[in-house]
């Protein structure tokens, strides 16, 4: 039976029941996706290729088309690539036993070798953690770009399979702190000299690459360009500030910058950003999306402050460490992604933060209420 559930524009949609993972949290996000008037007719009997199916963002695009599956008996067969099967398993759960899901061992650092075509390519599979590129930079590089390669050469193969690139909004570069939201055309500068770089100009490579078997092959292709992302499946240790400040409200602590926290950006529900890349894929003429929520650009401060407020009867604070010089705080610094060319599709936010951030918190209450019991 379809249940009312709150949109973020405080009116009610009517969404399926799902039961895909288990979570009430996550089944719950996945029921509002697939609830999303979308044509989803157009998966119907597909199969699917979702890279880096462990993931954060892609591991909610594998339970979309499992969702779909249930509700709409939408027939997708979903092939998931992960480097690390027994890792894979125990991050997805019973999901790896589906008969519509096939679990397959790979790197898109090296060539994939499938055994049947597939109809769309999904591509998460990428280092996301600042830490990794630092760390691994040349990781980091071979991922984005022998990873584009080889999964447009196994859409070319595939007759022409649709290609979707999880991209970022760091391929946007450097651009003054101007409290501009940045449109898809608005491009900056790259210190191509350092490690860091691996991952910015990888993504700016990956997309190049699938701009041209676009023109040289005719993929079809969508890039999402996504920007701070949080929600359930987060990692604690991610060490983006959108985890720390999720780790410090779990564990009863105040939350302390290390800086004025006048930085913006937008901050987008995972679930709001899974349901946006859907649409670009099913609706969008566009290239490139980017993957966001305007109602989310708001300050690290802002950020602490709300992830407390999720939380009233823990009574936490948000402090700043010692020598933060707080007479220079700039509430209008930083930069965040335009949403307008997604919103144009139709798309709206059907989580936003406030309950976003109650949602990521929730859920990984449930996972330790699980634990105990």
């Amino acid at each position: 039976m379809p249940e009312h559930t709150p949109r973020g524009d405080g009116t009610t949609a009517t969404a399926p029941v799902v039961r895909v993972t288990g979570s009430a949290v996550i089944d719950g996000d996945i029921a509002e996706i697939v609830g999303q008037p979308l044509p989803w007719e157009r998966l119907q009997g597909a199969t699917v290729l979702v890279t880096g199916a462990a993931g954060m963002i892609p591991s909610y695009a594998l339970y979309t088309l499992l969702g779909l599956n249930d509700v709409r008996d939408a027939g997708i067969t979903v092939i998931a690539l992960v480097r690390d099967l027994d890792k894979a398993r125990a991050l997805l759960g019973s999901v790896t036993d589906r008969d519509d899901v096939v679990l397959v061992k790979g790197d898109v650092r090296e060539r994939i070798e499938l055994d049947r075509t597939v109809d769309l390519v999904i591509h998460g599979a990428s280092p996301a953690r600042p830490a990794l590129h630092a760390a691994n930079p040349v990781d980091s590089i071979r991922a984005n770009v022998n990873g584009a390669f080889g999964l447009l050469d196994l859409c070319v193969a595939s007759g022409g399979a649709r290609f979707v690139l999880m991209s970022s909004a760091e391929v946007y570069g450097q651009r003054a702190d101007d409290g501009s939201l940045v449109g898809e055309s608005d491009y900056g500068a790259v210190d191509i000299l350092t490690p860091r770089a691996s991952y910015i100009e990888g993504k700016r490579a990956a997309e190049t690459i699938a701009v041209s078997y676009h023109a040289q092959h005719g993929v079809p292709i969508t890039i999402g360009r996504f920007g701070h992302i949080y929600g359930p499946v987060m990692a604690l240790d991610d060490g983006r500030v959108q985890a720390d400040f999720a780790s410090d409200v779990l564990a009863g602590r105040d939350i302390t910058l290390n800086s004025d926290g006048s930085a913006r950006r937008t901050y987008t529900y995972l679930a709001d950003a899974v349901s946006g890349m859907f649409a670009a894929i099913l609706l969008g003429e566009d290239t490139a999306y980017n993957i966001s929520d305007r109602d989310g650009f708001i300050s690290i401060r802002e950020l602490a402050e709300a992830f407390t407020h999720a939380r009233p009867e823990k009574g936490l604070s948000v402090r700043f460490a010692e020598g933060v010089d707080l007479s220079r705080y700039n509430s209008v610094k930083g930069q965040g992604l335009d949403d307008a060319r997604l919103r144009s599709l139709g798309w709206t936010p059907h989580v936003g933060l406030r309950r976003g951030l109650d949602r990521t918190l929730a859920w990984h209450e449930e996972r330790a209420e699980g634990t105990r019991s």
